[in-house]
């Protein structure tokens, strides 16, 4: 009997563990709260990652919006890294895109109008004449707990159903972020289609390194790793050319303050309003996320480092920020904030010598960047 009852506690407690030898997944570690609903009645929900350092990140699973990135100055002080809202409303209503995923086609697309297959698509025209990003920061998207080993983990699924946004095809898309023990947040995605289409992807964070709302990134140190970028025509769609960046103020293969020379009198810099350019980034898009970028911020000593799968960075320098109302009441201006989205080219749907976008049925679309943060 009591042979018994040891086999049986022993039995008990291996079940909490394993079965038939595959580890028990763990009890989520990852915090759910409510964050609001929608103006049509959907629940919206915040989840909190968090690693051993303290590092948190805040995700809500409308738009598969990044609300807060805490992370630790050299002093190992932590403060919020992106811009965003307090609010649920203020992200409905907002046009910055504040952290959001970009899709169903990250970036411009010229004339909201591109062909494909003999057939000509017209897309919601949402940025001048032009189509910007999709809507994809303006939809619910579904959460799941997938962590592991590798860290906290947040699975976000949509359906873009076709001629959602005038695109076709109906898209199955997944986004993965993960916070790691290395204070990385990694971001995978992946995509399929029932239709020939479209797809880019991209993290739409706006950061500052010095803590959201502590002034302006001019004195931030950036370095791109791209010998080339693709300019743009007045309306910010690019020409076709990749040009060379060498003797301009696009040249950052080396690292250098985001002021340095973002008012000097440039063509591309009037037609941007400063930096809010496609870099096209050195060496291949296959295998694991190769070095696209770095920042450092010599105050607080925050140094955030991107890899990417993907062929081109947007670098945005916050140049139409005006003003808006955000975290913590503070008020974000021109040019207090930076955006290094990882992507495919702008309008690359238009131009034959760009990197495809195009996906097709039994294809799996995937990308995957990481933003580590670490400190010097």
């Amino acid at each position: 009997m009591v042979r018994l009852r040891l086999l049986l506690m022993l039995v008990a407690s291996f079940a909490t563990t394993a079965v038939f030898g595959v580890p028990a997944k763990a009890k989520s570690r990852i915090q759910k709260q409510s964050f609001g609903k929608t103006s049509d009645g959907q629940q919206v929900d915040l989840y909190i990652l968090t690693n051993k350092n303290g590092m948190e990140a805040a995700i809500t699973n409308f738009g598969g919006t990044v609300v807060a990135l805490k992370a630790p100055d050299r002093s190992g002080k932590l403060a919020d890294v992106v811009l965003g809202y307090d609010k649920l409303n203020d992200y409905a209503d907002g046009k910055a895109y504040f952290g959001a995923i970009a899709g169903r086609y990250a970036n411009r697309i010229a004339n909201a109008k591109f062909t494909l297959d003999g057939v000509t698509y017209t897309l919601a025209k949402n940025d001048g004449e032009n189509h910007l990003h999709g809507g994809f920061n303006k939809r619910v998207w579904t959460a799941k707990d997938v962590s592991s080993d590798a860290g906290e983990s947040l699975e976000l699924a949509y359906l873009s159903k076709d001629g959602e946004e005038g695109y076709p095809g109906n898209l199955s898309v997944k986004v993965v972020y993960t916070l790691t023990e290395q204070n990385e947040l990694k971001i995978e995605y992946s995509a399929t289609t029932d239709k020939d289409t479209v797809v880019n992807l991209a993290s739409h964070s706006y950061f500052n390194l010095a803590g959201q709302g502590n002034g302006n990134i001019l004195q931030h140190q950036l370095m791109i790793r791209a010998d080339r970028f693709t300019p743009i025509d007045a309306t910010s769609i690019p020409t076709g050319e990749l040009r060379n960046v060498k003797g301009t103020p696009f040249d950052f293969t080396n690292a250098t303050a985001i002021g340095a020379r973002i008012d000097q009198d440039d063509q591309q810099l009037r037609m941007g309003g400063g930096y809010d350019h496609n870099w096209v980034l050195n060496g291949g898009t296959a295998g694991a996320p190769t070095l696209a970028a770095q920042a450092y911020d010599p105050q607080s000593g925050r140094l955030l480092e991107v890899r990417t799968t993907e062929p081109g960075l947007q670098f945005y320098a916050g140049n139409f920020l005006d003003g808006i109302r955000g975290k913590d009441g503070r008020i974000y201006n021109r040019r207090d904030a930076f955006c290094l989205e990882t992507q495919h080219f702008p309008d690359s749907p238009n131009h034959a010598n760009f990197p495809s976008t195009v996906l097709k049925p039994g294809q799996r679309f995937q990308s995957t960047t990481v933003y580590k943060f670490s400190t010097k």
